[in-house]
């Protein structure tokens, strides 16, 4: 402590200039190493936790059944992996080794000011004492304002991701004030918590500061008010300076961990998506089926129950009925009355709630999910292509050559198509195959099945989206290469199941009727017959 006070004249300096020089020097090239070490472990600490949760929570999002997509929007999954993500990955790593640095030095200016002038802690362990209640009082609500901020934004950023990819359609039909106005009033919903958020931080930032400034102020009166010889005009001044610190450091201490505590809700929100439940598991190895299967493709149904989320009704109620192998079987019936949630089922996407679905013979909730969808094959409503090239989309998984590549292509009429392109199969597929029209995706997601050549194959509405030349070219390619494949059609146009082997009526989560069409047209009071002339009808009335 005497090395850094100040020497009157009339005393002999204890250590010489070289030795001063050397202990200073030392110092600053110590401090300078434990600040590496100390950034190192928090840099190596913040990488290795944000890298582990992201994981975790990118797992667990990806695995997840569909019923949590169905009840989570898009915008606050987003929100998950980039603002909380950002804020795991930067902000908390931050006010760790700010909290880290400021405790540090609380430490050595207390060691100090205990030799110097240790009546300041009179003041100062009351004023701590206040401090501490204030950052109690405040990270209370933070804490809640902080959750309102993220939720608040979730909304906005889904609206404004919508807004942009549906522009088009939105100009189309003179939508832009209500959007406009839609946006507005999710930015004022986001914007109102971030506002009282930082409204409170002011506040405890003002009542931290004032403290500060009282026990500065006290410390300055003591020093001035008590007797000339009590204490050395240096080591006043040092007490001072230090005093100065003290006051400094105790508030953005607790500034620090309000702030750090604030931004740990990022890791409370990310851990909730890492503790998403998931889906059955892709493959059980103690009950695998064989390579063959299914062999005949027979779909048997018995009593099969299915609903969305335990609070919910039930869907379908009690289904029993089986889909002969190498039938082609049309599922009908109005909206609602549970066409796609059997079909779902059938991929398991949704789970039953009792009954059960066997395909020759072996129960497919006792198999792994890899092991049932790898073995089907469906063509959905909305034709999928990812970005990327035409083969990449037709064969994913790299399993055809070339030569059976371009035979699928031919048999669904898309062959001279992409040969007009340069680069052939090697063409580009642009961002949900935007540089393909409607009718043309659809022709890809035939092109997969014709490849894949699955024994079970499911239209799901396909060809709800596409003209009639399209769906007479579907329907013409699906009797020509699967007569031998089960082929189940939930059908939009009556015509795609007309000439079905037999036709399946669904109401109301119930089996209504179920025979072959040409039965049911026969009995005009059949719901099959009036719901055929109903199309009848429509379609009449679209050309008149």
């Amino acid at each position: 402590m005497a090395w850094a006070t100040p020497v009157s004249k009339d005393v002999e300096a204890p250590v010489n200039i070289s030795t001063l020089m050397i202990v200073y020097v030392a110092l600053a090239v110590g401090s300078s190493v434990c600040i590496l070490v100390r950034t190192t472990l928090l840099v190596t600490a913040g990488y290795k936790t944000a890298t582990e949760l992201f994981h975790k929570m990118h797992h667990c999002i990806f695995r997840s059944p569909m019923s949590f997509f169905d009840s989570t929007p898009s915008g606050r999954i987003m929100n998950r992996a980039s603002t909380d993500q950002s804020a795991v990955d930067l902000d908390i790593p931050y006010q760790f080794g700010l909290v880290a640095i400021t405790v540090i030095q609380l430490i050595g200016i207390i060691g100090v000011m205990s030799q110097v002038s240790w009546l300041v802690f009179l003041v100062f362990i009351p004023v701590v004492a206040a401090f501490i209640w204030y950052q109690r009082y405040y990270i209370a609500a933070a804490r809640e304002l902080s959750r309102l901020v993220g939720v608040c934004k979730a909304p906005l950023i889904q609206h404004f991701a919508e807004t942009i990819s549906g522009s088009t359609t939105i100009r189309s039909f003179n939508q832009e004030s209500r959007f406009r106005g839609d946006n507005m009033r999710l930015s004022d919903g986001y914007s109102r918590p971030k506002f009282y958020s930082a409204g409170a931080r002011e506040w405890l930032g003002f009542r931290l500061d004032m403290l500060s400034s009282l026990t500065f102020a006290f410390s300055l009166v003591f020093l001035i008010s008590i007797p000339t010889g009590v204490i050395h005009p240096s080591l006043a001044g040092l007490a001072v300076t230090y005093g100065l610190n003290l006051n400094t450091m105790q508030a953005w201490l607790i500034w620090t961990l309000c702030n750090l505590e604030n931004k740990i809700i990022s890791v409370e929100r990310m851990l909730q998506y890492a503790s998403v439940p998931s889906e059955p598991p892709l493959v059980i190895e103690s009950n695998r089926p064989e390579q063959s299967w299914p062999s005949r493709g027979e779909v048997d149904i018995h009593d099969l129950q299915v609903r969305y989320a335990p609070h919910m009704p039930l869907v379908l109620r009690g289904i029993t009925c089986t889909f002969k192998g190498g039938l082609r079987t049309g599922i009908v019936g109005r909206t609602g009355s549970g066409k796609s949630t059997l079909i779902q089922t059938l991929f398991r996407i949704v789970e039953p709630s009792a009954g059960e679905i066997k395909i020759d013979g072996v129960n497919i909730l006792n198999i792994g999910l890899h092991d049932l969808r790898l073995r089907l094959s469906i063509i959905p409503q909305d034709p999928t292509m990812f970005e990327g090239t035409v083969r990449s989309n037709l064969d994913p998984l790299e399993e055809y050559t070339d030569d059976q590549i371009w035979e699928a292509l031919d048999k669904c009429q898309l062959g001279d198509e992409v040969r007009k392109k340069e680069q052939k199969l090697d063409s580009s597929v642009s961002e949900n195959g935007e540089n393909w029209s409607m009718g043309q995706r659809q022709l890809v997601c035939l092109g997969r099945v014709l490849l894949k050549r699955s024994k079970i194959l499911v239209l799901d509405e396909a060809t709800a989206s596409v003209d009639t030349a399209t769906d007479n070219l579907i329907q013409k390619t699906l009797r020509e290469h699967f007569s031998d494949c089960t082929v189940i059609t939930i059908a939009h146009r009556i015509s795609s199941v007309i000439d079905s082997d037999m036709v399946l009526l669904l109401s109301d989560g119930i089996i209504e009727e179920y025979d072959t069409p040409v039965k049911l047209l026969e009995n005009k009071s059949s719901s099959f017959a009036k719901l055929v002339a109903e199309y009848t009808a429509r379609s009449s009335s679209s050309f008149e």
